[in-house]
């Protein structure tokens, strides 16, 4: 049996700003509907259900889901973390005692331009060590998440090197995002097998030729490829699908039970 797992990221919901925080009943049930096994939310998302680590495990249980991974955005542009950055490290690592198996995945938050790029990305590579190193000495496995806005300091090629080169592989692995790969001028298949060794963790979304997020199997990345590169390689964990188009951002329950239809169709009968 493969050990490769399928789950949605809420950020195919978080788009829509405060109208699904906390609606766990409502996105579990489109989740579960689609096909997908778990689920991969920013703590913000959660709502009420960050404070109550219990109510989170029932609603789960309810619907036969598991918390795959949930995912930490900060700045990290600072040498070390800062006191508030710190202090929310602190208090996912408490809320993860009750999901040990759960993957944890660090994100950082884009800025506004590039500028001081090299300072910044070694900051934020600093940052990022360090609340890894305190994740697994408590246990918890982690990866970080590169992304592509035009202020993300690790957007292409150059910059993934820079990070993959310097992130404590002992500590922290890479969470590749397909559709942000290519956003950023590269081939997603490409980076995800020079990387795959420290590969944990993945994202997949779908992008068109002209840049634009699009539906599961409507753009250029080949899915089915990877899949078979990760299988092939003994890869456990979790592949987190989320869709970030403008028909996404308008109607997320749509865009997910019709990517869970690709999902079924195209790739759960490789893994």
């Amino acid at each position: 049996m493969s050990q490769i797992k399928l789950g949605c990221q809420f950020y195919t919901w978080q788009m829509s700003g405060q109208r699904y925080v906390g609606q766990l009943s409502h996105i579990l049930n489109i989740v579960r509907a689609a096909g997908f096994s778990g689920i991969e939310p920013e703590t913000l998302m959660l709502g009420s259900y960050y404070k109550d680590p219990k109510a989170l495990e029932e609603i789960l249980t309810q619907f036969s889901l598991k918390l795959g991974a949930i995912t930490l955005v900060c700045d990290w542009s600072e040498p070390f973390e800062t006191e508030a950055e710190k202090r929310e490290a602190e208090l996912i690592f408490k809320y993860m005692q009750y999901f040990p198996d759960t993957h944890l995945v660090l994100c950082q938050m884009p800025g506004e331009d590039r500028s001081n790029l090299l300072q910044r990305q070694e900051n934020a590579i600093a940052c990022v060590n360090q609340v890894a190193a305190r994740a697994a000495y408590r246990g918890i496995k982690c990866s970080f998440h590169p992304n592509s806005p035009p202020g993300s300091v690790f957007r292409n090629k150059e910059d993934y090197q820079k990070l993959l080169d310097d992130l404590d592989s002992r500590v922290v692995g890479f969470a590749p995002d397909t559709g942000h790969i290519v956003k950023g001028g590269m081939d997603a298949f490409e980076i995800i097998k020079s990387y795959i060794s420290i590969v944990k963790h993945v994202h997949f979304k779908d992008i068109t030729a002209s840049n634009q997020w699009t539906a599961m199997g409507k753009g250029t990345i080949g899915f089915p490829q990877i899949v078979k590169l990760l299988k092939d390689d003994g890869y456990v964990g979790w592949i987190m699908v989320e869709e970030e188009s403008a028909i996404a951002e308008t109607d997320p329950d749509t865009a997910t039970i019709q990517n869970g239809e690709y999902i079924q169709r195209t790739l759960l009968p490789m893994v």
